[in-house]
C-alpha cells in the first residue's frame, strides 16, 4: 500500500464519515471524506493516481445511485463500494449492473470494509495501467497515415492481402508494403498482437480477454455480515 492510494468517502452522516475515516487510515489509507457527491464530483477533477470511492447509497440530493450512473457516463467509471442500511434486491441489481465492487451493510465492520477497499483499489491500479497503455496505443494509431488506418482496419477484420488491395483499389505488394509499415509504426510483433491493438482501440469486436472493460460490470459480491463480537 502507498500514499497514492486513496480512498474518497461519501456520506451525508458525520459520524459515518468520521468513523469510516479513522478505520481507513488505521489500515494507512489516505482518506478523503466529502458529505455529499455533489461535492465529491467537485472534487474528482483534481484526482491523481489510482483511487476507489467508498459511499453510501441513500443521501439527501444526488444519492448514489445518481452518483453512480454520473461516473458512469464519463466512460471509465472508478471503483466504487457502497454502504446501505437498506439492502432490496432491486437496488443490489441496479448496483451490480453498473459496475459495483461491493455493496457493504451498515454498521459495516473494519474485517469487511477493509477487504472490500483493497479489492476495489486493486482494481482502480490495473485500471490505471490499462489506460496508461490505451493512452500509447492511440497516440501511435494517430501517427498511422490515413491509408495505413484503412489498411489496419482492413487487415485485422480478417481480410487477406489481396482481398484488402481489392477494398482499396491497389496492389497485394502494395498492401505488403503498408502492413508493414502498419505494424511497425504500431510496434506490432505479429498479426495476432495487431488484431489485439485493434480491439483494444475499439476496432475490432470484443476487448482482449486479459483486458479490463471500463463498461462492463465486475464480479458482484453481497459479503455476509460477521457475528457482532
Amino acid at each position: 500500500m502507498t500514499s497514492s492510494a486513496q480512498v474518497l468517502v461519501v456520506d451525508d452522516d458525520a459520524s459515518v464519515r468520521n468513523g469510516l475515516s479513522r478505520v481507513l487510515r488505521s489500515a494507512g489509507y489516505t482518506v478523503q471524506a466529502f458529505d455529499g457527491a455533489r461535492a465529491l464530483l467537485e472534487h474528482l477533477a483534481e484526482m491523481t493516481g489510482p483511487y476507489c470511492i467508498v459511499s453510501d447509497v441513500r443521501m439527501p440530493g444526488m444519492d448514489g445511485l445518481e452518483l453512480q450512473e454520473a461516473l458512469a457516463s464519463t466512460g471509465a467509471p472508478p471503483a466504487m463500494v457502497f454502504l446501505t442500511a437498506y439492502a432490496d434486491v432491486p437496488t443490489t441489481l441496479r448496483l451490480m449492473k453498473r459496475g459495483a465492487m461491493d455493496l457493504l451493510q451498515k454498521p459495516v465492520h473494519a474485517d469487511v470494509l477493509l477487504p472490500a477497499v483493497s479489492a476495489a483499489l486493486a482494481r482502480a491500479r490495473r485500471d490505471a495501467v490499462w489506460k496508461k497503455r490505451l493512452s500509447g496505443l492511440r497516440e501511435r494509431y494517430e501517427g498511422l497515415t490515413p491509408r495505413e488506418r484503412q489498411v489496419f482496419a482492413l487487415v485485422t477484420s480478417g481480410l487477406l492481402n489481396k482481398q484488402v488491395g481489392f477494398e482499396l483499389g491497389t496492389s497485394e505488394k502494395t498492401v505488403k508494403v503498408q502492413r508493414a509499415r502498419v505494424m511497425e509504426k504500431m510496434g506490432a510483433s505479429s498479426l495476432a498482437d495487431l488484431v489485439r491493438m485493434a480491439d483494444r482501440l475499439g476496432l475490432g469486436p470484443a476487448p482482449a480477454p486479459d483486458e479490463p472493460s471500463f463498461r462492463a460490470a465486475p464480479f458482484f459480491q453481497l459479503p455476509a455480515r460477521p457475528a457482532t463480537r
